[in-house]
């Protein structure tokens, strides 16, 4: 069975890498009027009507808006792109454009998920990357979208991920009643609101180290074991959250930095009870945090973000 978070990747596309530089295979595809197109602009996707409930706006590709053109790839024998808009052209209160943040709970389970995840991924990184590191003159798009190339030096870009881990922190005899997990939370969430720890890959370190050495940061607990539980993509705007289950061996919290307001530990009574009455908010089921946490646990929770 599945884990909440891996809904939003089960329905995985052929990405038809090896026709990017196509340019025959992309005009007959796109001239196809089965063809789907989704407007994207940065990190924000054009949707049906401007409330919460609207969908990403799929159109045909004569009704296409201006941009460029990144082609996402073909699922039961339909071709997908999306069209790049620039950013600036959108404005901010636009409600017609939703953030891939605001749009998770819409398209959590449904087959055009991780198209969508494609797309803003693509998006983000278009918007961004617009000089080439090397030598500072202006890149140009290639591959389908997928590729930024140099015209003075040559250097190709490729599309960025930073690696973060995200982790269950435990402590105690697994299964038993005073078993321990640890949450913390951020200032800026609202009141009640608690995750697991997550932090990003620093060069040189191997993904345990670095859960090792964040857990140690942020709360000053010492972690032992670690094992790899699974991984989710997440554009916002450029992470793949590598899922950790980390062994404590240590229990004293001692907060070093600033990026964490509070940090505590919770046995499964506490959490159950907690997530009941409203005083602690778990993160949504589409998340990965969410996944870790009821895999702890030994089911579902109530609440979420």
């Amino acid at each position: 069975m599945a884990h909440p978070h891996e809904r939003i990747s089960l329905s995985p596309h052929d990405r038809h890498g090896i026709h990017r530089r196509d340019a025959a295979w992309l005009d007959e595809r796109w001239a196809d009027p089965g063809t789907r197109v989704l407007p994207v602009a940065g990190g924000r996707v054009r949707r049906t009507g401007r409330d919460e409930g609207g969908t990403p706006a799929w159109v045909r590709p004569d009704e296409a808006p201006a941009g460029t053109r990144v082609l996402l790839g073909e699922r039961d024998g339909t071709t997908s792109f999306a069209v790049m808009v620039d950013p600036d052209s959108v404005a901010d209160d636009d409600r017609s454009w939703a953030s891939l943040r605001e749009l998770l709970p819409v398209v959590d389970g449904h087959p055009d998920a991780a198209l969508v995840l494609h797309a803003v991924g693509i998006g983000e990184w278009l918007a961004v990357t617009r000089f080439c590191p090397r030598c500072g003159a202006g890149l140009e798009v290639a591959a389908a979208g997928h590729e930024l190339e140099c015209p003075r030096c040559g250097r190709r870009q490729f599309p960025r991920t930073d690696a973060a881990v995200i982790m269950l922190v435990r402590h105690g005899e697994p299964g038993a009643d005073d078993e321990l997990c640890l949450l913390g939370r951020q200032a800026v969430w609202p009141e009640g609101r608690f995750s697991t720890l997550a932090g990003f890959y620093e060069p040189g370190e191997t993904l345990e180290d670095t859960v090792r050495r964040e857990v140690a940061e942020e709360t000053g607990v010492l972690v032992g074991a670690v094992e790899y539980f699974g991984n989710q993509p997440w554009p916002l705007p450029a992470s793949l959250m590598l899922g950790m289950v980390a062994e404590a061996v240590s229990t004293d919290i001692v907060r070093a930095d600033d990026e964490l307001e509070d940090a505590r530990w919770f046995t499964r009574a506490e959490m159950a009870d907690q997530a009941e009455s409203g005083e602690l908010v778990l993160p949504g089921g589409i998340s990965i945090s969410r996944s870790l946490i009821e895999h702890w646990y030994g089911g579902e929770l109530p609440g979420s973000w």
